[in-house]
């Protein structure tokens, strides 16, 4: 039986030098989505690939159709499970660089807004901090015990804050490298500021824009007001028939596959005794408007969506322009849940759209990528069932088991080329910032998170979760 304690041990007393190693990778200025920090995505891949090395992982870099992805493997030995692991060094963009207190890739600790310590800089909580608490953990566990009982791949990649299909054609291609039992992704939120989580469930994304073009050049309203189409009053026509007065999506087909939620997920999402009034309060709102005859959580975590996240067309300047404008356009994200085919509801989304043209107007879709599925993981995996045991004790509370609004698109990448379902347990607090400025990482959510991946390696070790 492999000890524990002597690794924990090892955590805490080498814990300054774990927050180094996080400053040089903070200050990686790794914004996958603009080629103007091309180099410093490739010096960041280097460096990962370097710090592998460091503790006994085999590391190499290897090109995609967009960043380079590091992949990093453990000595493999026969009879033992095999852990993938997932982390993502790119981060979104620091602008508006004035809204900053400190410069966003020159890391700094200082005081959060609950009093806490905490390091603030782009990519702190999203995900390089993240991803350094599991891989600081192994090395722990590696230079106490000499090698991690089990098989380990590590894969870290540069495009997930954008186009993530780079990624999905490489898994794609070189499924042979990534054999496995499990993915481990650290890339989540705890529940509360005590309570670490488990994330389940994954609503998928799809993404349109749609643009209505009337005549064929902006017209004076005075002298075509009336008689001819005005394409930013199709366009609002048409996206408000998207929803009936319940809520409900009225594309035909959109809930083709979508599941109730289970009685036994009800009961364990209503132990969380979730506060609406604080989750709506705390962005100036009063009363859930989302489809009725569902809780909040149901409607975040469950069912699926159709929203408008961008509108415009005519003039948009200072002053009266009296103009009826040639186009108008709209930016929509459907939010899937599992069940849901995305290609199926971009067809739908479109066929329902052309419905209600007007037969003197066209209709332009443009696809932006990077479409999701909606993922469910069963929560009485063996996998699951360890991570809880490790975070309770260490957090001293019982994990929830929660899920997720938002996207992870490499999850379903992970399912459908690999067939792993993956363990998601991250260590961000809601009050991060992540993608904003300021973005933060607790410093007790780094060096606990460090020691719950620890008590997790020591569960594979040495429990029975089957």
């Amino acid at each position: 039986m492999q000890e524990l304690q002597p690794v924990l041990n090892l955590i805490d007393s080498n814990f300054k030098h774990s927050c180094d190693t996080l400053f040089e990778l903070l200050r990686f200025a790794s914004v996958g989505t603009d080629p103007s920090y091309n180099a410093e995505c490739a010096k960041a891949a280097s460096w990962l690939v370097d710090y592998l090395k460091g503790f006994g992982i085999q590391a190499s870099q290897h090109e995609t159709t967009g960043r380079p992805v590091v992949i990093g493997k453990s000595q493999q030995l026969a009879g033992k499970p095999h852990v993938l692991f997932y982390g993502h060094y790119d981060v979104q963009p620091a602008e508006p660089f004035d809204l900053w207190t400190s410069p966003p890739f020159e890391p700094e600790k200082r005081k959060g807004e609950r009093g806490q310590d905490a390091f603030f800089a782009r990519g702190a909580a999203d995900d390089k901090g993240q991803l350094l608490t599991f891989l600081e953990a192994s090395k722990a566990w590696i230079k106490t015990h000499g090698e991690l009982p089990f098989n380990l791949t590590v894969l870290l990649e540069g495009d997930e804050e954008g186009d993530t299909s780079h990624l999905d054609r490489f898994l794609a291609k070189n499924r042979e490298l990534f054999e496995a039992d499990i993915v481990f992704i650290c890339d989540t939120e705890m529940w509360d500021n005590k309570t670490p989580a488990i994330t389940t469930a994954l609503r998928g994304c799809i993404a349109e824009e749609i643009e209505i073009q009337g005549p064929r050049i902006d017209l004076h309203s005075g002298y075509y007001g009336g008689p001819a189409v005005n394409p930013i009053k199709v366009l609002a026509k048409l996206l408000a028939n998207l929803h009936d007065k319940n809520g409900r999506i009225t594309i035909p087909g959109f809930y083709e596959g979508v599941k109730p939620v289970s009685a036994a997920r009800k009961i364990q999402w209503q132990k969380l005794k979730f506060n609406k009034n604080e989750f709506l309060g705390a962005v100036g709102l009063k009363h859930p408007s989302g489809e009725k005859g569902y809780t909040l959580l149901e409607q975040l975590w469950a069912r699926p969506t159709a929203e408008v996240n961008g509108i415009y067309g005519g003039y948009r300047g200072a002053g009266a322009k009296t103009v009826l404008p040639s186009t108008a356009t709209a930016k929509l994200t459907f939010r899937l849940v599992e069940g849901q085919n995305p290609k199926k509801i971009h067809a739908a989304f479109r066929k329902y759209m052309k419905a209600q043209l007007p037969s003197n107007c066209k209709i332009r879709f443009v696809d932006q990528g990077g479409d999701s599925s909606g993922i469910s993981v069963s929560e009485n995996s063996k996998w699951v069932k360890a991570a809880r045991v490790a975070l309770e004790a260490e957090w001293n509370k019982a994990a929830a088991l929660t899920g997720s609004g938002g996207s992870i698109p490499v999850v379903q990448s992970f399912r459908e080329h690999l067939g792993l379902d993956c363990l998601m347990i991250g260590f961000a607090r809601q009050d991060d910032a992540v993608h904003s400025p300021n973005e933060k990482y607790d410093v007790e959510s780094y060096h606990k998170g460090m020691r719950s991946w620890a008590r997790l390696i020591n569960e594979i070790a040495n429990g029975d979760h089957k």
